[in-house]
């Protein structure tokens, strides 16, 4: 039962993290794109950063708490997965592999903990933030793998396990790559959808170790057996469990995949032509965009040369 807690305590953490981090960053994408410094007919457009975490947006005077409420909540999340993870380690019936498996997360998860820590007490640069959450994500990744090959007698808990190293991996990269380019937007996209996708497999995951009716068929439970959870009868029954279990991975990434879709399209509408003037919709209004053609750009840039160079021999 506490295994399955966790699994679910892990979806809502990853999954709604996941999620917010995605809806946020479209729309720091977008307002970074429609802001401009304007001259007469020229726009320059700001190139969008990506950040860590997104505060609230509520007054930074008024709501200082509560705007960094993600971040909290984040920190908790971390401190209630080491210690639990350290928790499992100690029950009884453990084997040592099994048992170090569970220490060796903990101790990734540790250093993510860490990290974030780091990151409320000190003005740490964006890339170097990444660059750790990259290094935590790779540790998560190599102890999911570690314990894949450690549960290779429980058949479910080593796909489910190598499964999820495999999107641990996905979050080092896309983490690794803001790190090198933070203006890489598809790589903060890959990072929340990956983390959101990792949720959605952690409640897979619980329900098809530990919920009876969510086992493949000709797999069941081993009441009393704490190190081995499932197992199968027969060959062709861990077959078909494994392909369930792909096709549930499938799945779940192509719903993530169709949310990320959803999210940036209803964040980012398509601008309209309205009377010859391109218009892009602002929530409720309609917000003028300029659009030159190169000859216009250069004849604008050419005046604003000039007007600078008439001002100068004028002073002087």
């Amino acid at each position: 039962m506490a295994n399955l807690l966790y699994h679910v305590f892990a979806f809502f953490g990853l999954f709604s993290y996941g999620l917010y981090h995605l809806i946020s960053a479209v729309r720091s994408y977008n307002t970074s794109s429609s802001s401009a410094t304007t001259s007469p007919r020229l726009a320059i457009a700001i190139e969008h950063a990506a950040r860590p975490y997104y505060p609230l947006a509520l007054s930074a005077h008024r709501h200082h708490l509560l705007r960094h409420l993600p971040i909290y909540l984040s920190f908790f999340s971390l401190f209630v997965a080491v210690v639990a993870n350290v928790l499992l380690s100690a029950g009884d019936a453990r084997a040592d592999a099994q048992r170090f498996s569970f220490l060796e997360s903990a101790s990734a998860l540790l250093f993510f903990l860490l990290s974030l820590s780091l990151t409320l007490l000190l003005p740490l640069p964006t890339d170097l933030i990444f660059l750790l959450a990259a290094l935590a994500f790779a540790l998560l990744s190599a102890a999911s793998a570690h314990s894949s090959a450690v549960g290779q007698q429980s058949e479910l808990q080593s796909k489910c396990d190598a499964l999820s190293s495999l999107i641990f991996s996905v979050s080092a990269a896309a983490a690794l790559a803001l790190a090198v380019a933070p203006r890489l937007f598809i790589a903060e996209l890959v990072l929340s959808a990956s983390i959101a996708l990792q949720g959605l497999w952690s409640l897979q995951s619980g329900f098809s170790l530990y919920v009876e009716a969510f086992i493949p068929e000709g797999c069941h439970r081993l009441l009393g057996v704490r190190y081995i959870s499932t197992s199968c009868d027969l060959e062709d029954s861990r077959i078909r469990a494994f392909a369930i279990l792909d096709l549930a991975f499938t799945l779940h990434a192509i719903l993530i995949a169709v949310v990320t879709s959803v999210v940036y399209i209803s964040l980012n509408p398509a601008p309209v032509v309205v009377g010859g003037l391109v218009r892009r919709h602002n929530g409720g209004s309609y917000e003028a965009l300029t659009t030159l053609s190169s000859t216009g750009a250069l004849s604008d840039m050419d005046h604003m040369q000039m007007k600078v160079l008439s001002k100068s021999s004028t002073q002087a």
